[in-house]
């Protein structure tokens, strides 16, 4: 089978990493798209891409067969409308956008042109995470009655560029809603369903140059299961885990162990999982192998287009209950 021909739109940290994956796939022949000059001189000799290009109409859309699109958020929709326009199958990074505006148009022509579609939320090609919820929905665990999410950890050491890229912007698809706390909830959903209620606050409350939220606290409700999801961007710990209590077992996804862990017995033990791949590559790989199946007709998507927009529309209420809280004062 001849190889995929995919374009990487955008080289900024998460675009290089696709273009890495891809290519360690050794599926894909790649291009790249990046309208910075000297960045995309870089890249394409990093990498040994021979096809680089300053603009998507330079790429000539019909000698490609899928683009990943790793350009800030709000441009995601528009360009992603554009590329389906042209029949090119689309991965679209996370979060799908920073408002509702054009999808709709986007989800008729993906449905009328037969494009296949995903928004990469990646938590959801983890091993672990895959067999967690396969356990939950076997029912080995019960009824799940509770979902809860804590994770952080030092956004200067993992992300020293964090105050000179999007990340200061809301309108760019910035702050701890938008761009971590979203894969949270969107493994949430993977795992029990989808939020249909929030209640929440957030605040800037440590990361030096910047003034957008670094610490959230979400309640949700997805359904008749209660959940809770805590997150910050500046402990020393770099952790993250999400349980779901079940009326006859608990099951843990612990992300910085690379595993899942269940308990059944009251006052028992915990029952570990064999641990998978720690390195972070693994996981984009798993990705990208996955949307090369998507588009050859061998899997359903990771993550919908239906999917990324239901977890937009979570991000979007997370942001208004922020914005209009709705607090009970104690009094004393």
């Amino acid at each position: 089978m001849a190889k995929l021909r995919v374009l990487i739109v955008g080289t900024g940290s998460i675009g290089e990493r696709h273009l890495r994956c891809f290519a360690a796939t050794g599926r894909a022949e790649l291009a790249l798209c990046e309208v910075d000059d000297e960045r995309r001189r870089v890249v394409a000799e990093r990498y040994g891409v021979p096809h680089a290009f300053a603009s998507i109409e330079a790429a000539a859309c019909d000698q490609i067969d899928a683009a990943v699109l790793a350009i800030p958020a709000p441009l995601h929709v528009p360009m992603a409308t554009r590329l389906a326009d042209a029949g090119v199958h689309l991965l679209i990074e996370k979060p799908l956008s920073t408002s509702l505006d054009g999808i709709a148009r986007l989800q008729q022509i993906v449905a009328d042109r037969g494009i296949r579609a995903a928004v990469a939320y990646v938590y959801r090609a983890h091993p672990s995470i895959q067999a967690m919820r396969r356990a939950i929905a076997d029912g080995r665990f019960g009824r799940p009655v509770e979902i809860v999410a804590i994770a952080g950890q030092h956004f200067p050491t993992y992300r020293p560029a964090y105050r000179s890229i999007y990340y200061n912007d809301r309108a760019a698809g910035g702050g701890a809603i938008q761009d971590a706390l979203t894969h949270i909830v969107n493994a949430g959903e993977f795992l029990v369903g989808p939020v249909d209620r929030v209640m929440a606050d957030a605040a800037h409350q440590v990361l030096d140059g910047v003034d957008v939220e670094d610490t959230v606290h979400v309640l949700t409700r997805h359904g008749d299961v209660l959940g809770s999801y805590t997150l910050n961007q500046h402990q020393a710990p770099n952790e993250m885990s999400i349980t779901v209590i079940g009326d006859r077992g608990t099951a843990r996804f612990d992300m910085h162990n690379a595993r899942w862990r269940w308990m059944t017995d009251p006052g028992g033990a915990w029952h570990d999982e064999p641990e998978c791949s720690r390195e972070r590559d693994a996981l984009f790989m798993a990705q990208a192998h996955a949307f090369l199946d998507l588009i050859e007709g061998g899997s359903p998507p990771l993550c919908s287009l239906d999917e990324g927009l239901q977890t937009l529309r979570v991000n979007l209420a997370i942001l208004a209950a922020v914005a209009r809280p709705a607090w009970q004062t104690i009094q004393f």
